[in-house]
């Protein structure tokens, strides 16, 4: 299935008109409607809005093979908390890990659950990571202020 044909689905399964989803993915109504009839594709920049009011993942619109719009749910939330954290920066490079890992299991029969657990704790060891790199690099004034 296209990019397309999956924004249309997931639109009408949500009940969305394209105005509504346009409003809600920060769009145009145009932009939806070219990226519908598959006359456009959505930038990187903007997936992830059109994902979240969809109420699918990115890993689903982007991955033409991909048939569960939950796939990536736990790795997107995961980034998302990095990012709250310590901005898109790191929320890129988390992004990136997890993909180059993902790779490490195309194609295995690893239950999803234990998927899951090796990206939180990849999760976890980055946190741990920029808190670690923070305390040591960041002048003691500005420490002071985040306790």
């Amino acid at each position: 299935m296209t990019i397309g044909e999956k924004i249309r689905e997931a639109r009408t399964q949500a009940g969305l008109s394209q105005e509504e989803l346009a409003k809600r993915a920060m769009i145009t109504r145009r932009s939806v409607s070219s990226y519908e009839n598959g006359t456009s594709i959505p930038k990187n920049s903007i997936m992830p809005h059109l994902a979240r009011a969809l109420g699918v993942t990115v890993q689903y619109l982007t991955d033409y093979r991909e048939s569960d719009p939950d796939a990536g749910r736990h790795q997107e939330d995961l980034v998302e908390d990095v990012k709250e954290k310590f901005g898109p920066a790191s929320a890129r490079e988390m992004a990136e890990l997890f993909e180059r890992n993902r790779a490490f299991f195309a194609g295995g029969s690893i239950a999803q659950e234990y998927k899951d657990e090796l990206f939180s704790m990849l999760q976890e060891a980055y946190v741990a990571a920029k808190l670690e790199a923070r305390k040591k690099f960041t002048p003691h004034s500005v420490t002071a202020k985040e306790k």
